[in-house]
């Protein structure tokens, strides 16, 4: 079976789909992560082979989204190993969405990730120049929503995700992603760092793995050290679920601070939350005041801890470069087909 995208024909059967579509060396995302991407990151993703992403909103300010993507797109051109993309939040709720997909499609971003909204324009608008668009799942039925708009591929995110987690567990998602959509590519998210980790889920369906917490506890990382720190003293327990900081469910350290915060919105939240008549401005509300809340916590000199993160922190011991982080998924993952094939 085959997949059209612009002029090019990809055969769905084939191992190494997902490095031949998205132009990459090594089937790894590294995955957008909100006031942690930047653009040192970007190039130690690009030089790695892997797909390097990045949100939108972490360039909110006047020409920093021009001026990364002129950056990133000319550091491409000199290394051809790696690839990079842009995660746009689709949300009705998000005030810099049409701006920012204006200002990627001047660039010609090569790819998309699409998250919490119907994809519908970005598809549109990338696929007029070629581009290939992901779009973030958790379940089923917005994986059909996003497939009727004609979407190249998915971010399955399931359970352990770091950020807006799933409530599915990847054993049952991909699979099952597989069985309804044959002809889409399927990159899974949740609880991965390490090559073996990406070996799992290819036996499962997927093309690849999304991997975002781990690179958080890198020397490019421009978190302050005690949000890396927390990253590798934390364990799976200490992870939790909150819907206070953008009014959708996402994963954060378990810290004094997100215990005061609290794990849930109370009665008024939710009301305005869902009312039609409010739930857009409510949510833009929710979603700002989240953002300062996070600004206080990963910049450099700043006190606070409200720390986002996957269950993966289980997995992740040491602070070190991202290409020594990629270079480690590489060398793992050999490891562990070389033992499943008994060598």
């Amino acid at each position: 079976m085959y997949i059209c995208i612009g002029s090019k024909y990809f055969n769905m059967k084939k191992i190494d789909l997902l490095p031949e579509l998205l132009k990459i060396n090594f089937p790894v995302i590294m995955a957008p992560m909100f006031l942690v991407s930047n653009a040192e990151m970007m190039k130690a993703g690009i030089r790695g082979g892997v797909m390097a992403t990045f949100p939108s909103l972490n360039f909110r300010k006047e020409g920093e989204l021009d001026a990364i993507l002129t950056e990133l797109s000319v550091y491409c051109s000199k290394h051809t190993t790696g690839n990079y993309g842009v995660n746009l939040i689709v949300q009705k709720s998000n005030p810099y969405y049409k701006k920012h997909l204006d200002i990627c499609v001047k660039h010609k971003v090569p790819f998309y990730i699409t998250s919490l909204g119907s994809p519908q324009e970005v598809i549109q608008a990338a696929h007029a120049y070629g581009a290939v668009v992901f779009c973030d799942v958790t379940n089923v039925e917005h994986a059909h929503k996003c497939a009727s708009y004609n979407c190249d591929g998915f971010i399955a995110v399931g359970q352990g995700a770091g950020g807006h987690a799933g409530p599915n567990p990847l054993q049952v998602l991909v699979p099952t992603l597989r069985k309804q959509f044959p002809n889409k590519v399927i990159v899974a998210a949740g609880g991965l760092a390490s090559g073996a980790g990406l070996l799992s889920v290819k036996v499962l369906g997927a093309h690849g793995a999304s991997i975002g917490t781990r690179f958080i506890a890198s020397s490019e990382s421009p978190v302050n050290e005690a949000y890396k720190n927390a990253i590798v003293k934390a364990g799976m327990q200490d992870i939790v679920m909150t819907t206070k900081l953008s009014g959708s469910p996402s994963t954060i350290i378990n810290t004094p601070e997100a215990s005061h915060m609290g794990y849930s919105q109370n009665w008024f939240e939710k009301l305005m939350s869902n009312h039609p008549r409010t739930k857009k401005y409510f949510k833009m509300l929710v979603q700002a005041r989240g953002m300062k809340k996070l600004e206080q916590s990963v910049l450099p000199n700043n006190y606070k801890k409200l720390w986002i993160a996957g269950k993966s922190v289980e997995l992740i011991d040491d602070i070190i470069s991202c290409e020594e982080i990629i270079t480690r998924i590489k060398e793992e993952y050999k490891v562990s087909v070389d033992t499943i094939c008994g060598k």
